[in-house]
């Protein structure tokens, strides 16, 4: 088993094996909260049983992260600075790691006992964004640099109008429903549809729209939040054992080559802007204060030397047809070197005296120099599959029941349940297209509200204001969280 991991000792492997644990129980309360969200209109309308739901759930979330990719994983992962990144070999990195996901579960755990749909999107970027920061402090440079702000921007600007979208999308859809057919049965509650004492199933129709759009949404879901969970365990392999995870091994000879050409493509550009971008992109701060001789220094990105950087990157990979023919000291090397290169053309393409079409070709630049490093084995993304299915299998009902009966002050109807389900399914869908995380939770609990408004249904204040409250202050008290761990770690792991 050490050996397939690729783990020297037997203490790095229990530490592994820890972190692995941790990643694994977010993702696991993750089925609480938000994979329960994506079944919990076709239960309460009684489309299906709840087991076979959750299990059909469970099946189409694996499928999710399976086809899915990792853009939204590493859209996560590069929240933290590419400083963090390149030493998360470290103990630092190591610290950072266990903080993050300690304050992600303290916090989804709690919401999910108090049967309030808190997100975990919201709860694991704010556990980012606290360690980003924490770490700037602690090594007494600009906070300001303590996180990617432009990926934080994009990333916090998708969760904030997501559920907006949710609210207004399902309330028009459910109106378009009435309009077209306002006497049908979809517009009855499943509580007023009885036989013999039980509830009748939905109209057929009305069934197999339901269920479909919860399937729908369980891909999604699978897509968009599990990839958090690929991202978090990549950095936890890349920190343990770095000589089997920094880059992708399996990267073919084509996909190797691609990367070299990026290289001289680079430095072409940066070759012609060169006496302008050396003004702008000022060389960064000491990454750690002097505190004596021996003191650690860790590795740091300077623009200043991108030239050297490129020219090392591609004697590196001079005469290499696949990344596993590398040892493993220069391994590590490739990846920081390719990590500083994506950051720099980054930077570049802000400048604001590059053409749009060369700021184009940089970004597909960056796409070929993140290849090697922007990777998940097939293992990674089974099992956290399989923690995203089992989570929602053993935790589904406080949330079905508060999105079913505690938003709204009457009982969700069939066409209110399929609004909200096509809306959740359509608004991370086009998300997962632009590679953004977005809250389950969230789109799906604001469709229902839209829903309820639309219908004159009315909402339950006491409900929407916990939502609202838990929205609010997930940032925050997760941030405070992941910075008050990742402290307490600083001080007792060495760098």
């Amino acid at each position: 088993m050490l050996e397939f991991f690729g783990i020297p000792d037997a203490w790095i492997a229990f530490s592994l094996a820890l972190a692995l644990f941790f990643v694994l129980t977010f993702e696991f309360i993750n089925g609480f909260h938000d994979t329960a969200n994506a079944v919990a209109t076709v239960i309460y309308t009684r489309a299906m049983s709840p087991y076979r739901a959750v299990i059909l759930s469970g099946i189409f979330n694996f499928l999710g992260v399976l086809l899915g990719g990792v853009g939204v994983a590493y859209a996560i992962v590069h929240l933290l600075p590419v400083e963090l990144l390149i030493n998360v070999n470290t103990g630092r990195g190591t610290a950072m790691v266990f903080s993050l996901l300690a304050a992600a579960i303290a916090w989804n755990f709690g919401t999910w006992y108090f049967g309030i749909p808190a997100s975990s999107s919201h709860t694991l970027i704010g556990s980012i964004l606290g360690v980003g920061m924490t770490n700037a402090l602690l090594n007494e440079f600009p906070v300001a640099q303590g996180i990617n702000w432009q990926k934080a921007i994009d990333i916090v600007m998708s969760l904030i109008f997501s559920p907006l979208a949710g609210f207004f999308i399902g309330g028009f859809i459910l109106l378009c429903l009435k309009r077209w057919r306002p006497g049908a049965k979809m517009h009855s509650a499943p509580e007023t549809r009885t036989e013999g004492g039980k509830v009748k199933k939905p109209p057929f129709w009305n069934r197999l729209v339901l269920v479909l759009s919860a399937m729908a949404v369980s891909f999604v879901h699978g897509s968009n939040d599990g990839q958090k969970g690929i991202g978090l365990i990549m950095l936890v392999l890349i920190g343990f054992v770095p000589a089997q995870y920094v880059v992708n091994m399996n990267a073919t000879p084509y996909q190797v080559e691609r990367t070299r050409d990026a290289a001289m493509h680079m430095q072409r550009t940066y070759e012609r802007h060169q006496t302008r971008l050396d003004e702008i992109l000022k060389p960064k701060p000491p990454l750690l204060k002097e505190t004596s001789s021996s003191t650690p220094q860790l590795y740091r990105c300077e623009t200043a030397h991108t030239t050297e950087t490129i020219q090392s990157l591609l004697q590196n990979l001079k005469g290499i047809k696949n990344l596993s023919e590398l040892d493993a000291e220069r391994r590590v090397q490739v990846r920081r070197e390719l990590l500083c290169l994506d950051d720099m053309a980054r930077q570049v393409g802000k400048f604001s005296g590059i053409e749009r079409a060369e700021k184009d070709d940089l970004n597909r630049l960056r796409k070929d120099l993140t290849a090697a490093t922007e990777y998940a084995p097939i293992w990674v993304i089974v099992a956290v599959a399989l923690a995203l299915g089992l989570g929602t299998i053993v935790g589904w009902r406080r949330v079905v029941i508060t999105v079913g009966e505690r938003i709204g002050k009457q009982g969700m109807t069939y066409a209110q349940g399929m609004s909200a389900q096509i809306t959740a399914a359509l608004a991370i869908g086009v998300a997962n297209l632009y590679h953004l995380p977005v809250s389950t939770t969230h789109v799906l609990s604001s469709g229902v509200a839209g829903t309820m408004v639309a219908n004159r249904s009315g909402l339950h204040s006491a409900t929407v204001r916990s939502i609202l409250i838990a929205w609010v202050l997930t940032f925050p008290v997760s941030m405070m969280l992941s910075a008050i761990f990742f402290w307490l770690a600083a001080q007792v792991i060495p760098i």
